[in-house]
């Protein structure tokens, strides 16, 4: 009989053991995805945020890609919030970051979130949201291209280092650090810059439903306020991230407190990530040099 007792409390233990674990691990689903993001977020409907932060390039750009696509492609994620901090950067990157919000926003509803700065290619990329919003303190605006390099012709003169180029064609050394630019060389940098800033001024028209000849006026490289451009129907409405949310689960028909999700926290930093941060940007800074110059849609 005492045997029989004890059988009986042991499955009852274990029991009790099997849920406790069970619990534990739809916890931890909801706090954490299978790609380490962060969220008490339980099961049900959610809105991710997904944050570009920083000047857009691509150690900073393709993550962004790569989380949109992953959340459009998530069934219970059901509206997405691009948490815009960003004075721009490269061209071609902040159009294949705008490119992957156009793809999402077919299939979920999309709210770009602008925080202290969201210019040039910050802006850019808000044009693919199905709305935008800012602060009204936030810095905006700052449509228009920037192509720049650096020249040290006198510098080199005066320490006798002189540089000798043999090249295919006229124009092939363009940007060339050791003599100042020819009227052909800049009228052909300038032809690629106004066509860059054709493409930005049409993207502009298209995601905020204006003719190109609306956006002329205001894409001579301002920055305006939020709520100078708010005025200026540059964005739909003025909050912050809290009221981006509300309007995305608004968007996206969910009721009641949406629940959010959004990429894992960096670790706590110590003396080896600054380090290796320092490491990184001297690594960055090396590549970019060697890239050379860049179409930027980037306030400066």
């Amino acid at each position: 009989m005492a045997r029989k007792r004890d059988v009986i409390v042991a499955v009852i233990i274990g029991g009790f053991f099997i849920i406790a674990i069970g619990l534990f691990a739809l916890i931890f689903i909801g706090v954490m995805s299978s790609d380490g993001d962060f969220g008490f977020a339980g099961l049900g409907d959610k809105i991710g945020i997904v944050e570009m932060y920083g000047v857009i390039n691509e150690d900073s750009g393709r993550p962004v890609i790569k989380q949109i696509e992953k959340w459009t492609d998530n069934s219970s994620i059901k509206a997405l919030v691009i948490h815009i901090n960003s004075p721009g950067g490269g061209v071609a990157i902040s159009q294949e970051i705008y490119d992957a919000i156009i793809r999402a926003s077919e299939e979920k509803p999309v709210v770009a979130a602008m925080a202290s700065v969201a210019a040039s290619g910050g802006y850019y990329i808000a044009c693919a949201a199905d709305r935008i919003i800012a602060n009204p303190g936030t810095l905006t605006g700052s449509i228009g291209v920037i192509f720049q390099f650096h020249t040290a012709e006198g510098l080199l003169e005066k320490i006798g280092v002189g540089t000798e180029t043999v090249k295919s064609g006229e124009l092939k050394d363009v940007g060339s650090y050791s003599r100042s630019m020819t009227k052909k060389e800049e009228l052909m940098l300038r032809s690629v810059v106004m066509d860059t800033y054709e493409q930005f001024v049409q993207t502009v028209a298209e995601g905020r439903g204006m003719t190109q000849e609306d956006v002329y006026p205001m894409a001579d490289g301002s920055i305006f306020t939020g709520l100078q451009a708010f005025n200026l129907g540059l964005v739909d409405t003025l909050g912050g991230l809290k009221e981006a949310v509300d309007l995305a689960a608004d968007l996206a028909n969910m009721e009641g407190e949406p629940d959010v999700i959004r990429p894992r926290p960096e670790k706590r930093i110590g003396i080896f990530d600054l380090l290796g941060g320092i490491a990184k940007t001297v690594k960055n800074v090396i590549r970019e040099d060697q890239i050379g110059a860049q179409l930027l849609y980037q306030y400066k």
